[in-house]
């Protein structure tokens, strides 16, 4: 598969037996407090208890994993605000890959720690002055290194649907399918699944209130870029969708939401209220954006993913406290 081919949902299922033994079969979960506050049918897939807490192992144990043995012997270079840092470090581990990651400055300490202890040399940038992306380029350029971003490449995508294609074979067709949305990883990930095991699923993706560059896209056509957004959705920072997840997005889902800050903390409190979770902002985006059209919902049956649950417990206490 070349760089520019849009990944199908044969890939996923390439990459479901790729990442089989390595990432877990995360847990779908319910809740009747759920179910009558929108009444309808509502399932989490619980992205928060994968690997390194998040379902950003799965694309990227799934693009390591291709590596031939020049690039496993070179390196990985990666840049992320940390969930795709923490995935990237941990499959280079796992894979015995040396692996580089560039981070901003003021990405979860938590974050920061996790990749370090997987083995991962980071390099710190500012994300308001610098771009991370030619960071990125550079170290790649200069060491030898095999560039992977964190959503617009074929084989991160096609992981990430596997998140997706669990939750459907665990529960069968869906009437909806929220997820979180930043770069569109997940999302079309999931939007390629959705139309191969549940055809009629109308599929949303929600990003921030502060930072709707996807929502803009998709209403003008074109890939729109945006200065990074300052929400508590850390996760979901990025500036504009990919080359590769656009199209998806644009032929697959129904349409893009978004949730304010506030509307992410009551959904974080009830998650940990109600269902025990820790589930970082980010994570919380599609519960939100359904709490606010659950007239919409009434009856029917709804799917979630979860995306990630890492947050630093002070600042998850701070914010649901």
């Amino acid at each position: 598969m070349t760089d520019t081919t849009l990944p199908t949902y044969d890939d996923v299922v390439a990459a479901a037996g790729r990442i089989a033994g390595h990432a877990h079969r995360t847990p779908v979960l319910t809740s009747r407090t759920a179910n009558e506050l929108l009444g309808a049918q509502l399932f989490f897939k619980a992205e928060n208890l994968q690997r390194m807490g998040a379902f950003k192992f799965r694309g990227a144990y799934n693009a390591l994993a291709r590596f031939d043995a020049a690039q496993r012997r070179a390196g990985v270079v990666a840049f992320s605000s940390g969930n795709h840092a923490q995935a990237i470090a941990l499959s280079a581990q796992l894979l015995g890959i040396p692996a580089t990651i560039v981070m901003p400055h003021d990405a979860p300490a938590a974050k920061v720690a996790a990749t370090k202890g997987y083995g991962a040399t980071v390099v710190i940038y500012d994300r308001y002055k610098e771009d991370r992306e030619q960071i990125g380029r550079d170290l790649a350029a200069r060491h030898g290194l095999t560039l992977i971003p964190p959503y617009d490449h074929a084989d991160v995508i096609a992981g990430q649907g596997t998140a997706a294609k669990e939750l459907f074979e665990e529960v069968g067709e869906l009437d909806y399918l929220f997820t979180p949305l930043g770069g569109g990883g997940l999302l079309s990930g999931s939007a390629l699944t959705a139309r191969a095991l549940s055809p009629r699923t109308k599929v949303f993706g929600v990003e921030p209130e502060a930072g709707n560059d996807g929502q803009r896209s998709l209403r003008s056509g074109s890939i729109v870029h945006i200065d990074t957004p300052q929400t508590i959705a850390d996760g979901a920072q990025t500036q504009h969708l990919g080359n590769l997840t656009f199209p998806i997005i644009q032929r697959e889902v129904e349409d893009i939401l978004t949730a304010s800050d506030a509307e992410l903390v009551d959904a974080m409190r009830f998650f940990a209220e109600r269902m025990k979770l820790v589930v970082e902002p980010t994570g919380c985006l599609g519960f939100a954006a359904a709490r606010a059209m659950k007239d919409r919902l009434h009856g029917k049956k709804v799917g979630f993913v979860i995306s990630g649950g890492n947050i630093d417990l002070a600042r998850f206490a701070q914010l649901v406290g």
